[in-house]
């Protein structure tokens, strides 16, 4: 447990580095920290903070630079949050319309990359539990019927059922008012066993139309993949800490490009209960040692259906980043659910 006088050098040091990316000093701490202590005493409490692997001595200076840990110290207990001006939140509001699902994730990608001059990340609704809005059958030909899901994000999704008889148009029309007035708002694969009890007092062929139907649509649903849709990967271009490591960065491009890995992470922060940050190796994807991912779940009228967030080098303004994500993923939040 640090005591306070490490605490305000560790403040300053971590903000001080993250200000202008250079090695601190003793000299420097002692006109910056407010401290009414020695060179002498600077120097011993950061000869400690670095015996515990808070900060540590590049070999070109003999100043001083934050680890992956000691900004993890600083993010939990130090940090100054600065919150978001109103007018700075009207302008991401107007960015984000709710006119078009596809279009907002895209737009919440571009916005997050403009606000932070990062590398943005979302990761598209994720549809294996989605609920549905409405549900439809549309009669093709003898044996043969379309089904259409409307999903609570708008999106329309069409199945070919081959059924084992032939259906009336009134009998279709049964079939999707039971289903929408009983269920609209679940997800198909929470209704299942709920159905169950409810199609044994159906009539058997109308049970079995409703029962393919939902079978059709959970499979067509698990078996779309999530998609992570990148924005501002070239910002990363301009950091030094990045750049300085051609191979780092080759491979981070890389992960941008196949996602398979980003899209863990991400999936994985999708049932956070609000802001995440994985600085340096927490975040367990080795490509992203050098980084710091802030991430943030957005849902649909209170179910968590995605996750959002930022990446950057771990010298980054925490206190502006971390508020740019959360107010973005409630903006993307609400947006879905008034949609």
């Amino acid at each position: 447990m640090l005591n306070e006088r490490a605490q305000r050098l560790l403040k300053s040091l971590v903000e001080r580095y993250i200000a202008d990316g250079q090695p601190v000093g003793s000299r420097t701490l002692t006109q910056i920290s407010g401290l009414d202590i020695s060179p002498a005493t600077i120097r011993n409490i950061m000869a400690d903070l670095e015996s515990m692997g808070l900060i540590v001595s590049p070999h070109t200076s003999a100043g001083r630079v934050p680890t992956a840990r000691g900004y993890r110290v600083f993010v939990d207990n130090l940090l100054t949050i600065q919150p978001i001006d109103h007018i700075a939140r009207q302008q991401m509001e107007h960015e984000l319309h709710p006119d078009s699902p596809a279009r907002l994730v895209a737009a919440a990608s571009q916005l997050l990359s403009d606000l932070t001059h990062f590398a943005s990340v979302v990761v598209t609704p994720q549809r294996a539990d989605m609920a549905f809005r409405q549900i439809e059958f549309l009669h093709l030909s003898d044996r043969r019927v379309l089904l259409i899901i409307v999903t609570q994000l708008g999106d329309v999704q069409n199945h070919l059922l081959f059924t084992e008889r032939d259906y009336t148009a009134s009998e279709l029309t049964e079939a999707a008012n039971f289903l929408n007035r009983h269920y609209a708002g679940q997800s198909l694969a929470t209704i299942t066993v709920e159905l169950e009890s409810e199609l044994a007092r159906l009539q058997g062929h109308i049970a079995r139309l409703m029962s393919a139907a939902i079978d059709a649509g959970k499979n067509s649903l698990n078996s779309q993949a999530d998609t992570v849709v990148v924005s501002g990967e070239r910002n990363l271009l301009t950091i030094d800490e990045l750049t300085s490591d051609l191979g780092s960065l080759r491979q981070l491009f890389d992960m941008f490009e196949h996602k398979t890995e980003l899209l863990r992470l991400l999936s994985q922060s999708r049932g956070a209960q609000g802001v995440q940050l994985f600085i340096g190796d927490e975040s367990g994807v080795h490509t992203l040692d050098g980084c710091s991912v802030v991430t943030a779940p957005y849902s649909i009228n209170g179910q968590l259906v995605g996750t959002l967030g930022v990446i950057g080098p771990t010298r980054m303004a925490y206190e502006r980043v971390i508020p740019i994500v959360d107010i973005t993923a409630r903006l993307v939040s609400g947006a879905l659910s008034h949609s």
